[in-house]
């Protein structure tokens, strides 16, 4: 089987615009191309997990998802870095019915793995909320880590996070799942 990092997308892979759907908006974060790199040079696949309520609340379409994430593929090649997969929810439960997809759930990471054979006990999540987490965890993740880019420094400041592995960005969260793993062996 398979192993990979799960990321969320908006505040770990591009910075945080309140409902990306722009792609001209779209900047990659500093350290994600050498993040993608190593996860590649040890075997590691990167799937993009992204709750998209502007869907649901009728701000865009599902099209302009697509795009962006057209866009972010487009940016990241050109420095020879890449994202397996892109699974996005478009629902939110005050614009519609709830769903299992929508991060707390673990549907998007579920489906990754059903989709690219990854055993989830060999990867990890890492996200800028709680709800990545604790989405990561109900896959059953090894690991998960908050990223103090995007929202992560207000969820530090704001919310309990205790019992929850803090990363300052996607290229510290790598590099402490990488250790881990390298001290397993």
């Amino acid at each position: 089987m398979n192993k990979a990092f799960f990321l969320d997308r908006d505040g770990v892979i591009n910075a945080e615009v309140d409902y990306l759907f722009e792609p001209d908006k779209v900047v990659i974060l500093p350290g994600v191309v050498p993040a993608l790199k190593r996860m590649r040079e040890h075997g590691f696949l990167a799937v993009v997990v992204t709750n998209q309520s502007g869907v649901a609340r009728g701000m865009y379409a599902e099209e302009d998802v697509h795009a962006v994430h057209e866009r972010i593929r487009e940016l990241l090649a050109a420095e020879g870095a890449g994202v397996d997969g892109f699974y996005h929810c478009p629902h939110h439960p005050k614009y519609g019915s709830p769903c299992g997809c929508r991060k707390p759930e673990p549907g998007m990471l579920l489906a990754g793995c059903r989709d690219f054979d990854i055993d989830p006990a060999r990867s990890a999540m890492v996200g800028d909320r709680l709800s990545d987490i604790a989405a990561g965890r109900a896959a059953g993740c090894r690991a998960c880590y908050l990223v103090k880019t995007g929202y992560g420094a207000e969820v530090l400041r704001n919310e309990d996070v205790s019992g929850i592995e803090v990363a300052e960005d996607l290229e510290d969260a790598v590099n402490r799942f990488l250790k881990l793993e390298q001290d397993a062996e």
